[in-house]
């Protein structure tokens, strides 16, 4: 297995602003875990952040004003602020996939297994791990490091990743044991 660790839109506007997600604090110590993990076995960790075009990205019309490029909205939180071994994908669309390099960052890693945390369980997260499925990648989600704006939508969303992407859905602590065997 060549795991990718995936940080999706772990962002200030969605964290503590504009767009905040009342359950997206809670799980930044559950990613610094994971972030400390990959680290430590040399695993590649990458950053997926949305970076919108003010007054331009079409998404805007529909959630309205965040994560503006250069903004304090579309920084990474101080509590998961990147190494200088990490990696970061802008996006202006929920995929991470969709008009990035993602792809090909990915096989230049030689990635096989990507292991998604972040918002918004039901939006990006899941349009990254249908991207991801089209292209042939294994999908981890990890189930207490992901979260949406309600809990039905959370549990909506890791229920059909794992039926129709056939994602294993795993927390943290499973993960990370998975990991060690």
């Amino acid at each position: 297995m060549k795991p990718v660790l995936l940080i999706i839109d772990m962002l200030n506007d969605f964290i503590k602003g504009s767009l905040k997600i009342p359950e997206a604090e809670k799980i930044i110590p559950n990613i610094k875990k994971l972030v400390e993990v990959f680290h430590r076995e040399k695993f590649p960790v990458i950053y997926i952040c949305d970076s919108h075009i003010k007054g331009v990205d079409y998404e805007l019309k529909i959630w309205g004003e965040h994560a503006i490029k250069g903004t304090w909205g579309a920084k990474v939180v101080d509590e998961l602020a990147p190494t200088e071994v990490d990696h970061i994908v802008y996006k202006r669309r929920y995929s991470g996939f969709f008009e990035t390099d993602l792809d090909l960052l990915l096989r230049e890693l030689e990635a096989d297994t990507l292991v998604l945390t972040g918002v918004s369980t039901n939006v990006c997260v899941q349009h990254t791990a249908a991207d991801a499925f089209f292209r042939n990648y294994k999908i981890v989600v990890i189930s207490d490091a992901t979260a949406a704006f309600t809990k039905e939508a959370h549990e909506q969303a890791l229920r059909y990743m794992k039926e129709i992407y056939k994602a294993e859905i795993l927390t943290t602590k499973d993960f990370i044991e998975k990991l060690g065997e």
